[in-house]
């Protein structure tokens, strides 16, 4: 009985329709993820002024929300190390999709910020799966750059909430931008049909046909009989697939990953949710602080595409590091009077170098763990990272409350750029799983030409 082993089959398929119709959905889906999570900051100002909140108590609300980022994350991404990512892909886009939409309805702070909670749980579910997903079906030689893409979409999505603000809010209420984002409940039964189950859940349920028929639209080169056996090449570990992040010498890179992820979603959402506030206290009318918003995350799909294109080439911690840098350095600069055309410029590139950099370290997590514990490393990963998230609207509505310096402001949103960066110098890529299977790789290879000397 033959051994096909799904992993290379993948790896050495080229981009076709299926990889085009999968990487479409991905997108569209991590489009309104980040739809959803920008939102908050460009109807913040208007809540603020119609429940007469504070910005201290502004900025809880948002954390609430944040919150439940933080359990999905982590909760969702283990779960579907198990029962598959496309039924929780699922499930979380109509929990986000649902009760951000009902959030339109809110009638007082409380509700909106239960209905913010569970949508959060939804949302955090999403992205470390996403991810996973594109990853396990992607060609090796694109795989970041088709990552990159689909994390693209939460930049168009951070774009959609402030541009749709900015021309329906005067006309409709903010309530209309939370409806907006029940869009995708109309087309889950499209999706059910056109998004695949990973190969390795397909065979651990034995759904050898259904995994067959797939590998055939992902590679064409490939057929299937009877007498074949499928296999996904992983290193068995053993252990709850949380503990296995820390095994094989992993302890010190999953520590650092999480550091990277705390700070650097600590400056994102930092800066989705109070942009626009810190720029109207600079002076700026709230239409022209609504566009930093949108300039802020077209740098990050400019960033992201050029850097994920070349980390297919160079890695991706090469680049990583001085983006971090790069990033913080920008933020500190936005504190001083430049002209409109500098500002937009510096807005730009620190979303290139925080939104751009957090969607290249999510490609890079998701190459670095086996596809068993993909979902999972992803998951807590990113459940950590927002914690940084949860503290950041708090953190920011606590600085303006105190009426510190604007430049005090930003500096506090830069300084976690640079720790970032520290703190990922220190993972070291020998113990990555792409590591080990090249060198596993070139053994078998070498193995092959002196068995054809001999």
């Amino acid at each position: 009985m033959a051994n096909i082993n799904t992993t290379e089959v993948i790896s050495q398929s080229k981009f076709n329709r299926f990889h085009f119709i999968l990487l479409f959905w991905c997108t569209f889906i991590i489009a309104f993820d980040g739809y959803d999570l920008v939102l908050y900051g460009s109807v913040v100002p208007y809540l603020i002024e119609e429940w007469s909140l504070s910005t201290v108590q502004a900025g809880t609300i948002g954390s609430y929300g944040y919150i439940g980022v933080m359990f999905g994350a982590i909760s969702f991404g283990i779960l579907a190390d198990r029962i598959g990512r496309k039924n929780v892909i699922l499930l979380c886009i109509m929990l986000f999709s649902l009760f951000t939409a009902l959030c339109g309805f809110a009638p007082n702070p409380e509700m909106f910020s239960i209905y913010r909670f569970i949508a959060g749980l939804g949302l955090g579910g999403i992205m470390p799966n996403i991810i996973a997903l594109m990853t396990d079906y992607s060609p090796k030689t694109s795989r970041s750059t088709l990552v990159s893409i689909v994390l693209c979409g939460y930049s168009v999505g951070g774009m959609m909430a402030p541009t749709l603000s900015i021309f329906l809010i005067p006309q409709f209420g903010w309530e209309i931008i939370f409806w907006i984002a029940g869009i995708p409940l109309l087309l889950l039964p499209i999706m059910y049909k056109q998004i695949p189950e990973t190969p390795n859940f397909l065979i651990l349920k034995g759904r050898n046909q259904e995994l067959s028929k797939m590998l055939t639209k992902v590679n064409p080169g490939f057929t299937y009989s009877k007498s074949v056996q499928f296999e996904m090449r992983t290193f068995t570990e053993n252990g709850s697939s949380v503990g296995q992040l820390f095994k094989n010498k992993r302890g010190l890179s999953t520590s650092m990953i999480w550091v990277t992820f705390f700070m650097s979603l600590l400056m994102i959402y930092g800066l989705n949710t109070w942009l626009p506030k810190l720029m109207f206290e600079a002076g700026y009318a709230i239409d022209s602080s609504l566009r930093f918003l949108i300039v802020l995350n077209f740098g990050a799909i400019v960033g992201t595409l050029i850097v994920g294109r070349l980390s297919d080439k160079w890695g991706p911690k090469k680049l990583l590091i001085p983006m971090y840098v790069i990033g913080a350095v920008c933020l500190v600069l936005l504190g001083f009077k430049s002209s409109m055309f500098i500002l937009y410029i510096l807005v730009a590139i620190a979303g290139a170098c925080t939104i751009g950099s957090q969607n290249i370290a999510n490609a890079f997590v998701s190459q670095y763990y086996p596809p068993a514990i993909r979902s999972t490393a992803l998951g807590v990963s990113s459940g950590v990272g927002r914690i940084g998230a949860i503290i950041a609207p708090t953190l920011g509505g606590i600085l303006l409350a105190a009426a510190l310096p604007i430049q005090l402001n930003f500096l506090a949103f830069a300084i976690p750029g640079i720790i970032a960066a520290i703190a990922l110098s220190f993972v070291p890529e020998k113990y990555a799983y792409y590591k080990q299977l090249e060198k596993k790789t070139s053994q078998e290879v070498s193995l092959h030409k002196a068995a054809g000397n001999d």
